[in-house]
């Protein structure tokens, strides 16, 4: 089959350009975004995950296992999704990429996320969760981009709770947010027994306030964390910043 046969009609097939991988995407439905970016370049920075397992949970359409197919060794991917839509795309896109020996695509509750994979069996947890707390103002919660930004779904609490079922001892865990949900992040991961270890801030450019922080943590770790150099997305030209450009690929 060629690519463009695992393309529904209304879909698009997106260029990676890295390592010749291509996604399918729809328009009309939640696309992903520099925050999904970051996070495997993030990932890839700190750990490779040589011969290891990893879990990504509210995976969409695919994004990260397919990145970081690409920025890790590892053996086994595999990615939790809800939305049936979103699942089947990115079943789709493991497909056509020929990557069924890495990644598997599991449609499912990440809230049962611990009885549809081994517990304690992941080397790594990566999470790029809906950043807003559920309110009075959502008016179709069914939505796809109301379902990805927003915490109607599954909550913090629910993403940290089936992290730690997921990780084996001394496993890590990644995540990308608002920097305004902080306190609540640092607070349930240590409920949690997930010890945050890492942060980078990122800011779209140096006169911006941070508008995502990337976090790593370590499950039964003990209490220390560093803080990394900032990140900036672009330079004072608009262009996308050396770290952008050289770290992490984008």
């Amino acid at each position: 089959m060629n690519k463009e046969d695992y393309v529904l009609e209304g879909e698009r097939l997106d260029d990676l350009q890295r390592n010749g991988l291509h996604i399918i995407q729809d328009p009309a439905d939640f696309c992903f975004g520099m925050d999904a970016v970051l996070l495997c370049g993030f990932v890839s920075e700190h750990q490779n995950v040589r011969n290891g397992k990893l879990l990504d949970l509210c995976t969409g359409n695919g994004i990260i296992p397919l990145l970081l197919s690409a920025k890790t060794d590892a053996d086994s991917i595999v990615g939790i999704e809800l939305r049936h839509k979103a699942a089947d795309m990115a079943t789709r896109s493991v497909k056509l990429n020929k990557l069924e020996n890495r990644i598997k695509i599991v449609e499912g509750d990440i809230k049962q996320a611990a009885d549809l994979i081994t517990a304690a069996s992941f080397d790594i947890v990566t999470v790029n969760p809906p950043y807003f707390k559920s309110g009075h103002g959502i008016v179709n919660p069914d939505d796809s981009k109301t379902i990805a930004r927003h915490e109607v779904a599954c909550s913090l609490e629910d993403v940290l709770r089936e992290a730690k079922k997921a990780l084996k001892e001394n496993g890590l865990f990644y995540m990308v947010h608002k920097p305004q949900r902080l306190v609540d992040i640092f607070s349930l991961m240590r409920e949690e027994g997930i010890e945050p270890k890492t942060l980078k801030v990122v800011y779209p450019d140096r006169t911006s306030p941070p508008n995502m922080v990337l976090i790593e943590g370590r499950k039964g770790s003990g209490a220390e964390l560093k803080i990394e150099e900032p990140l900036f997305i672009y330079k004072e030209d608009r262009t996308y910043s050396l770290e952008i450009n050289t770290i992490y690929g984008y």
